[in-house]
């Protein structure tokens, strides 16, 4: 079983939990607390060496793990969850089941995700007018996520799924590149 196959079984476990009729917590609240776990283990490796190794016994991880779930405030069905990831040594797969169980759950709950990319940074009517757009143009709903990369110039790029709208400088001029190269 591949990594993505066993991160995919965690994932879909966990929004099983989750988006049950009796849940109480909601989708959106396990992300964050789970993310806040996840922030917490990649802000010391002396922590996530501990979580990891072998070589310390469970019922001490799952000890550390319920110390810190208590001063974040993590539910007991996320706690839950990270202790089945230590007693299974699956907790170093814990970046990628979250990222998996936020594409779950979008999928849920009808959302398709949507990366989007500008030159610099948009403000949030300019957030809201592309997310309307995309959301017109591909009659979905959408999880943006927005990033700011320099190298494009001006202008944006989003991939939606495996479709790709770029309405950057860097795109527009690569492609009047290969128009002109073509007519040589």
């Amino acid at each position: 079983m591949t990594v993505s196959a066993v991160a995919t079984r965690y994932a879909n476990a966990l929004a099983d939990v989750v988006t049950a009729s009796s849940a109480v917590l909601r989708p959106q609240d396990a992300v964050a607390q789970l993310r806040t776990f996840e922030a917490t283990l990649k802000s010391s490796p002396e922590l996530h060496n501990a979580l990891t190794t072998p070589a310390v016994p469970g019922s001490r991880k799952k000890a550390v793990v319920g110390r810190i779930a208590d001063l974040e405030g993590i539910s007991r069905i996320a706690r839950n969850f990270l202790f089945v990831l230590v007693d299974h040594r699956r907790i170093a797969l814990l970046p990628e089941i979250i990222q998996v169980f936020e594409r779950v759950i979008d999928e849920r709950l009808g959302f398709a995700q949507a990366a989007v990319a500008s030159a610099a940074g948009l403000t949030e009517p300019q957030r809201t007018q592309l997310t309307a757009e995309f959301e017109r143009l591909t009659g979905k709903r959408l999880r943006m996520r927005f990033t700011v990369d320099p190298s494009l110039i001006g202008g944006v790029v989003a991939h939606i799924g495996s479709t790709v709208y770029d309405g950057s400088v860097r795109g527009q001029l690569a492609s009047l590149e290969r128009r002109l190269s073509t007519e040589s």
